[in-house]
């Protein structure tokens, strides 16, 4: 499987996180919609079918994060 370059999930970990600010701040569809869109290229980028294990992937490929510390994955 091909996975994103770090910097890329981190733009979209970024985006993510600020649209779902501006989406509970205002709830436009235009919002949502883009905020929809990142979570399926997360998902996609990640191998994985939900946002909260996408964003959880992604952040393990970080700069800085600690790859051998799963203890935020469930079995």
């Amino acid at each position: 499987m091909l996975m994103a370059h770090p910097v890329i999930l981190g733009n979209l970990v970024e985006q993510y996180e600020t649209l779902k600010v501006l989406h509970a701040e205002n709830g436009s569809a235009e919002s949502r919609q883009r905020m929809d869109d990142i979570a399926y290229t997360l998902c996609v980028s990640t191998g994985t079918r939900d946002i909260d294990a996408a964003l959880i992937a992604a952040r393990h490929r970080l700069p800085g994060a600690r790859p051998e510390d799963d203890s935020l994955l469930t079995a």
